[in-house]
């Protein structure tokens, strides 16, 4: 669905992205793994059209990405942003109208949300009254309102509590198999273990491990995946 081919990307003398190349599968969950400053936001705005990269293509299926492409996309940042003075129903519908909903399926498609995720009793309520993991909850539903095709998840478990963040991970597992694509960015190996079909390792803008799963374990019986990442972030401490 998306392919990524040789994005280079540089601030002034800092070097954030060099030669990378992935490719992510229709239908698939893609892990983007790596301490912080490793690359993977720079990557994840670069595919949003948030910011441009010096050199490299994007293909998405199989074309040069588009505006219009990236406006099918949901994206949850890792920078959570809500109107602290708005109410909770009010915003979201606001957010989603944004996504091309009209006002009645947007309302319908969020009683949904709010009923499944158990938080209708926070419609009439004032954002700023929310703790922190009550406003991701609200973003994520924002994100995959409108159903896209590809879902992009910025550190999507921070700020959640355990059970919480196994909730929204039994939600990616169902958004996948309803035919979703979703790239999600996380510091946290066994949740990528947990969920993920493909992986890509980031450190020192360089992917320095990549592939499925299944494939990487195969081709190295004993690997300890959260052994690996350990080290990786010890080299930036």
């Amino acid at each position: 669905m998306l392919q990524i081919s040789h994005i280079t990307k540089n601030f002034g003398s800092y070097c954030a992205l060099n030669d990378v190349s992935l490719q992510v599968r229709r239908g698939s969950v893609f892990g983007l793994l790596g301490p912080n400053g490793a690359g993977k936001t720079t990557l994840i705005r670069i595919i949003n059209h948030i910011i441009a990269p010096d050199s490299g293509t994007l293909l998405f299926d199989g074309h040069p990405m588009t505006d219009a492409d990236v406006a099918t996309i949901g994206y949850l940042p890792e920078e959570r942003g809500l109107y602290k003075k708005m109410r909770v129903g009010e915003q979201a519908i606001y957010l989603a109208r944004l996504k091309g909903l009209d006002k009645a399926e947007a309302e319908r498609r969020l009683h949904q949300w709010f009923d499944r995720l158990e938080i209708s009793s926070w419609w009439n309520r004032r954002v700023e009254e929310l703790s922190k993991g009550m406003q991701q909850k609200v973003q994520f539903v924002v994100t995959v309102l409108h159903q896209p095709q590809l879902l992009i998840f910025d550190e999507p478990f921070s700020g959640f509590d355990p059970v919480n963040a196994d909730l929204l991970k039994r939600e990616i597992l169902r958004l996948k198999s309803l035919g979703a694509t979703i790239i999600f960015s996380t510091h946290n190996m066994s949740s990528a273990q947990e969920l993920c079909d493909d992986i890509a390792l980031i450190d020192q803008s360089r992917v320095v491990l990549s592939g499925s799963l299944s494939h990487i374990r195969s081709q190295h019986p004993g690997l300890d995946l959260d052994r690996i990442f350990i080290n990786t972030v010890t080299r930036h401490e």
